[in-house]
């Protein structure tokens, strides 16, 4: 079970300096104030960190750094997989190869940190005596002396190398300090393998220590009984034990150094672009670590939250990086889901009685057998006939005979069915209850597979939906594209939210038609003084001939994406129409291309007045009407008249809730329901309804969208008899990044062929705009400054929301590369921004290019389209200019 939010102990506020923190800390008794400054650092560094020179090399540079700032304590664990191997070793302890194993691992990292072999002799001698107590009794108390030989070797080596590095270190046991305490219901085994402790703050301690030495090492994973006995704090007890010291020691900060970069909204192995969680408070990290995060112990965490001390996940391989910080709140109150997490091996246990309808006890006898056969309940979900739980993952239940029996005694009180392997998906973030109304497409998502229990946490901390284990292939990374979408993770303005970890790893996502890498120095030379679009006329031309392939019979090019005039002449030259969305535009076609065919030209405004429906007339183009305002208001002007009729078709698509166009509040179109008042209109007066409109938004990639929209449209064609064309929209999708999916035009060619041999024969029009001209633009622009703000290198450059507004408006992301240094890797990490006094003046966060210095020029890609044409003068700066290569 998700057990309640815990009550927040009083203490005052937290102050924290530039080198310590100074708190005030309540006694438990509630009444006596402590007043106490402590500065101490605990770092831990788990298996991975501690076992290569290299490493050590690592924790040396960053105790040093930590050491500027007051005393350190490190916590150190096991070298990699040795707790594994002595835990081999503790089930045959007379094993002599093993024993050799593990004696030889050990000299060859004391030659490797170049510490002599013999600083272990002391440890070596315990070791002995454990295994031979394990041998004449092999209980879990022996097991725990033997396995905890593990962390006093590798702190033993560790006190030895930074010695030798010319940090003076003090070596401590770890089992002086930290004491368990014995819960009446623990078994032998869980006293002794998997102890808890309660360390009260000791101001006394902290102040010894740093008084005797600025830097100690410990061990974590273990502790001691009160009969002195070694016990262990089970597995991920080093995490454990950095937060007990930290508690104990009133520590400025707790450190977990690990071979990750902090929390992220998903495990990076299954969604690559996983976000960064640059800050939780203790309650959501809990959640997030308990509900499948393995990078921190959920045991970790208490004990730092009841001492509000400050915990960090840190990265030991690259230490500039921020990491994570856990602290009493996080800066955003932004409603936000922080993390998808999957648990697999999720066993449940449905039973069914009538009996226990309004029974007092019923389900206290039950979780009773529960208890009695050692197995833990972590989720619940009850009906007045059903109750449903989960069961945690643990060493007793992978032993069926636990299970079974607990099915037999259960059975003498109701139906029992065990539904098994399930996993356990989960979503995170506080307050989610007030999110519930935009998870529609999770929602969706999830009902598409077996779903068999839904709990939704009281702390109002979490959602979790456990499903057959056979239906989790790939469900993780969708939720947390969903998610994405609907503005949940990675919002813009969240500071919880920091870089992708493809980003961090350096994996700087591309564009994969890249046209420009290969023609570098014809862009240099074009890109003068000024922010310059420029303009490729090849990649203009395929992306016409892939249109045409479509097969649609008529297409019309939307120059709201990009009216610059060459580019219209290339669209018309290739067979494709125009379709404007005001006087202005169809002004400009009409100038531009004096010769171009009304027939050829799609007139379709929103909300437009009188007179521009007039002069559209008036020209003899298309002409579409998206409401019932101009037939019923105007009807003189459309008398003879042949139009077309927008429609809502009650859904929206997009990749940003902006460039959504039907459904909800959108303002674009007829509803369903006003077809029958729209045909009313129309005859009275006297026009006739030809054609019928739906465009639903933009960067859509599913074929399938437009299958859809025309069989909409088909359907209200019966209301109109005339009808011969139906226009399917635009919004063809481009792939911005490398991993972006790509629109498969065969199987969209294909999809519409077989649509429309299921329905009587309309003209099939589209609209396409971006799909046109993104890729084959960009904008280049030099850098003005560079910056370290903080833990943020800035770059600025002398274009910005001025001339791209998009990544401003609607979070898009385009690749940004240093083309002057197009030679070199691209390994340094910053934002780029630009000159226009607004805090969303951000055309990339997080992005790697080749090291900018000033007047380097950097390439921003796919600008081809909602570019130039949605610039400004804001700030009084002049817009970009604009440049046609016929020879690119």
């Amino acid at each position: 079970m998700i057990a309640e939010r815990p009550k927040q102990r009083h203490t005052d506020e937290i102050c924290c300096a530039a080198t310590h923190i100074d708190r005030t800390i309540l006694r438990r008794n509630n009444t006596t104030l402590v007043a106490w400054m402590s500065a101490i650092t605990v770092l831990k560094f788990g298996g991975t960190s501690v076992s290569t020179q290299n490493r050590w090399a690592n924790i040396a540079t960053i105790a040093e750094d930590r050491l500027r700032q007051g005393p350190v304590l490190i916590v150190v664990s096991a070298l990699s997989g040795m707790t594994d191997r002595l835990k081999a070793l503790a089930e045959a302890p007379g094993d002599q190869t093993m024993v050799g194993a593990i004696i030889d691992r050990h000299r060859r990292m004391a030659d490797e940190l170049a510490v002599p072999v013999n600083c272990l002799d002391a440890i070596w001698a315990e070791f002995e005596v454990a295994r031979t107590a394990l041998i004449a009794h092999p209980e879990p108390a022996q097991q725990a002396a033997l396995l905890a030989c593990g962390e006093l070797l590798s702190s033993t080596l560790g006190a030895a190398f930074l010695n030798r590095a010319g940090l003076k270190t003090t070596w401590r046991d770890a089992r002086h300090y930290l004491c368990s305490i014995d819960a009446e219901h623990d078994t032998a085994w869980a006293r002794s393998l998997s102890a808890q402790c309660s360390p009260e703050l000791n101001a006394s301690i902290a102040r010894r220590w740093s008084h005797e030495t600025p830097l100690s090492i410990t061990q974590g994973f273990i502790a001691r009984n009160i009969l002195g006995q070694t016990v262990l704090l089970g597995r991920g007890g080093s995490d454990t034990s950095a937060s007990y010291f930290g508690a104990l020691l009133g520590a400025a900060r707790v450190e977990i150094w690990t071979d990750v970069p902090g929390m992220f909204s998903a495990n990076p192995k299954l969604v690559p672009n996983a976000r960064l969680l640059r800050e939780l408070d203790y309650d959501e990290a809990q959640e997030i670590a308990t509900t499948g995060a393995k990078v921190l112990h959920p045991r970790a965490i208490n004990p730092v939250r009841e001492a509000r001390v400050p915990l960090l996940i840190k990265d030991t391989e690259r230490p500039e990086l921020a990491g994570t910080v856990i602290g009493p709140e996080a800066a955003t109150q932004r409603l936000s889901v922080k993390a998808v997490s999957m648990r697999t091996g999720i066993t449940l246990v449905s039973m069914e009685s009538i009996g226990m309808w309004q029974q007092v006890g019923f389900l206290a006898d039950v979780f009773e057998r529960f208890k009695r056969h050692g197995l833990s309940v972590d989720l619940i979900g009850s009906a007045e006939t059903n109750v449903t739980v989960s069961l945690d993952p643990s060493e007793n239940l992978l032993d069926q005979r636990a299970l079974t029996a607990l099915c037999e005694d259960l059975a003498q009180v109701c139906r029992v069915k065990v539904i098994a392997p399930c996993v356990a998906i989960t979503l995170v973030g506080r307050g989610m209850r007030a999110m519930m109304h935009r998870l529609s497409d999770v929602l969706a998502e999830i009902g598409e597979r077996r779903v068999h229990l839904i709990s939704q946490s009281s702390n109002n901390l979490n959602l979790t939906f456990v499903i057959d284990a056979s239906d989790a292939e790939g469900i993780v990374e969708r939720l947390h594209c969903q998610l994405v979408k609907a503005g949940l993770i990675g919002a813009p303005g969240d500071s919880v939210f920091g870089p992708a970890w493809n980003t961090l790893l350096g994996n700087q996502p591309s564009p994969r038609n890249a046209w420009w890498q290969s023609s570098g120095e014809m862009l240099l030379e074009l890109a003068g003084s000024a922010p310059t679009y420029v303009y490729a006329s090849s990649q203009l031309g395929a992306a016409i001939e892939r249109v045409k392939s479509i097969g649609a019979d008529r297409c019309f090019y939307a120059l709201k994406a990009n009216a610059h005039p060459d580019i219209l002449r290339r669209i018309a030259a290739g067979g494709i129409g125009m379709e404007c969305v005001s006087l202005a535009e169809l002004d400009h076609v009409c100038t531009t291309l004096p010769k171009l065919e009304p027939e050829r030209i799609l007139f379709t405004p929103n909300f437009a007045p009188r007179a521009e429906y007039e002069a559209a007339l008036a020209r003899g183009v298309n002409v579409t009407i998206d409401s019932l305002y101009p037939l019923q208001q105007w009807p003189e002007l459309f008398a003879g008249r042949s139009l077309l009729l927008r429609f809502d078709l009650g859904r929206g698509v997009g990749h940003h809730d902006k460039v959504k166009t039907g459904g909800g509040r959108s303002k674009f179109g007829l509803l369903i329901g006003e077809a029958v008042a729209a045909r009313a209109a129309a005859d009275a007066a006297g026009a006739t309804v030809v054609g019928l409109h739906a465009h639903l938004g933009s960067g859509e990639i599913d074929p399938n969208h437009w299958r859809d929209v025309y069989a909409g449209l088909a359907s209200l064609a019966d209301h109109f008899p005339a009808v011969r064309v139906l226009d399917i929209g635009g919004g063809l999708g481009v792939p911005y990044a490398s991993d972006d999916d790509e629109l498969d035009i065969d199987r969209l060619r294909s999809t519409l062929a077989h649509v429309r041999t299921l329905f009587q024969p309309f003209e099939v029009w589209i609209e396409p705009g971006r799909y046109l001209v993104a890729e084959a633009g960009v904008l280049l622009t030099r850098v003005t400054q560079v910056r370290r703000k903080g833990d943020i290198l800035q770059v600025g450059v002398d274009t910005g929301m001025h001339h791209l507004l998009r990544p401003a408006l609607y979070d898009a992301w385009h690749a940004i590369s240093n083309l002057s240094r197009a030679d070199q890797p691209a390994a340094t990490l910053c934002d780029i921004v630009g000159p226009i006094c607004e805090s969303s003046d951000v055309l990339g966060s997080d992005r790697w290019i080749a090291n900018p210095i000033e007047g380097d020029v950097l390439l921003i890609a796919n600008a081809g389209a909602y570019g130039a044409v949605m610039s400004s003068r804001y700030n009084q700066r002049e817009p970009a200019r604009e440049i046609f290569s016929d020879a690119l």
